[in-house]
């Protein structure tokens, strides 16, 4: 039934290699069951319930992308997005997260039309190179900065930005650990580094008296704190309209760079053309609009399944077996707790030593793109540099964006290239103007 459903003989592969596979990807996707609950938990989400349905939405976007699209893709709520989500919109703007929950709903609608209408296409050709690689280099930074904050390596500095924390303080070297040994790991390839990293420094950090067990196993935690709480009538405002196509334009993104990335290595690719892409697209996208239902951020497909293919995985079985995987985690919630939990410093700043290794080597993934972008070109450099510093010295993703796509298009404008951009680079310029000028 199995071979039939998936095409195991068809893919040159077998039942035993795509649970391996399977397990393989899951365990490279799991440190977000433990991140999420804190990423969100800074925006006053209950972190019970935001793990719980950080594992159920996992688990739907992994089946679809299994039996819909029979990619050997992982799906689980998406790092960057899910900052987007808490220190941006929540934390910087004010956003109630009863409201952001309503935005990502409207943006995953939004994404589920795109992908019936064929109209993605047209999006992704419009957005210049140097933007989308700009915004991925610049979430790497924001997402690195905040862990060096949340391992108290990096601290506030009263006469500037930032400096140097105060490494002598045990939480903060049980961080520092965390970063040297994972990245140690990651060098080495191994499978499911950052993981393995996560549960190594957990164990060290109950040697030394820094974190207390409570147990593993438990009746997962209720999601009533979360479920069904955004606020649709809440967003029915024209200040709302930029964040909502901001989370549509990283979930597009971020999805078509992972699709093809794996697609590639799963040799599924065929000619430059993805077999089955739209329901590959519609398994994010429906994810993410019941991700956002029960009270989670936005639901993407994983990078980290490139694992999972290195590892022999071709079909959509591998998929169905990460779900099952993120299913079976909503029982491990005291452990959960244990690892995302926050730690008082003397200074009384809360930091989380187990979980910020992981956010700053998550960082250091997203730098790829500054490789892609044109530096010898002033059009492309300028507005793909000011992206990429405007995004963690601001400490808003949105604004980084916005002042990508007004240099952008004024460059191209004032330097006589104005015909090279699309109308739709022209239109989101004029909106993000028209953000600052009115809100």
């Amino acid at each position: 039934m199995l071979n039939r459903i998936f095409k195991l003989t068809e893919n040159s592969t077998n039942f035993r290699t795509e649970i391996l596979a399977g397990v393989t990807t899951f365990m490279t996707m799991a440190y977000i069951i433990f991140v999420q609950p804190q990423v969100l938990g800074a925006a006053g989400m209950d972190k019970g319930a935001v793990m719980v349905v950080t594992c159920l939405a996992a688990a739907v976007g992994s089946f679809i992308m299994g039996f819909a699209a029979n990619y050997p893709i992982g799906v689980a709520p998406g790092m960057g997005e899910n900052f987007f989500f808490a220190y941006t919109l929540v934390i910087a703007m004010g956003v109630a997260w009863e409201k952001a929950l309503a935005i990502v709903f409207v943006s995953g609608v939004l994404f589920i039309l795109l992908t019936l209408f064929k109209i993605r296409e047209l999006v992704i050709e419009a957005i210049p190179e140097c933007l989308k690689n700009g915004i991925a280099v610049g979430i790497g930074l924001f997402i690195g900065l905040i862990g060096l904050h949340e391992a108290g390596i990096v601290v506030a500095n009263p006469g500037g930005l930032v400096k140097l924390g105060g490494l002598s303080e045990t939480p903060v070297l049980l961080a520092v650990f965390g970063l040297l040994f994972t990245a140690v790991l990651l060098v080495r390839r191994v499978k499911g580094a950052i993981l393995l990293g996560m549960i190594t420094s957990a164990v060290l950090g109950l040697m030394i008296g820094v974190l207390n067990y409570n147990g593993a196993v438990a009746v997962p935690p209720s999601i009533a704190p979360t479920f069904l709480k955004m606020d649709l009538k809440g967003i029915l405002d024209l200040q709302y309209v930029v964040p909502v196509v901001i989370f549509l334009y990283m979930a597009l993104f971020d999805t078509i760079g992972t699709l093809i990335g794996v697609t590639s290595q799963a040799g599924i690719m065929k000619g430059g053309k993805m077999p089955r892409a739209s329901q590959a697209l519609m398994a994010d996208a429906t994810a993410t609009t019941v991700g956002a239902a029960m009270g989670t951020s936005t639901t993407l497909a994983y990078i980290e399944s490139i694992a999972g293919v290195k590892a022999g995985g071709r079909t959509g079985l591998v998929a169905v077996v990460v779900g099952l995987l993120f299913l079976v985690a909503v029982f491990f919630y005291p452990l959960v707790e244990m690892i995302s939990g926050g730690i008082a410093l003397k200074s009384g700043l809360v930091v989380h030593p187990v979980t910020a290794p992981a956010l700053i080597l998550v960082g250091s993934m997203m730098m790829w793109g500054i490789k892609k972008i044109e530096w010898d070109d002033p059009f492309e450099a300028v507005p793909a540099f000011l992206t990429i510093v405007a995004i963690p010295f601001t400490y808003s993703i949105a604004d980084g964006i916005a002042i990508g796509f007004i240099s952008y298009p004024l460059l191209k404008l004032f330097g006589g290239k104005g015909k090279e951009v699309s109308w739709l680079v022209y239109l989101l310029g004029i909106l993000f103007i028209l953000r600052y000028v009115f809100l």
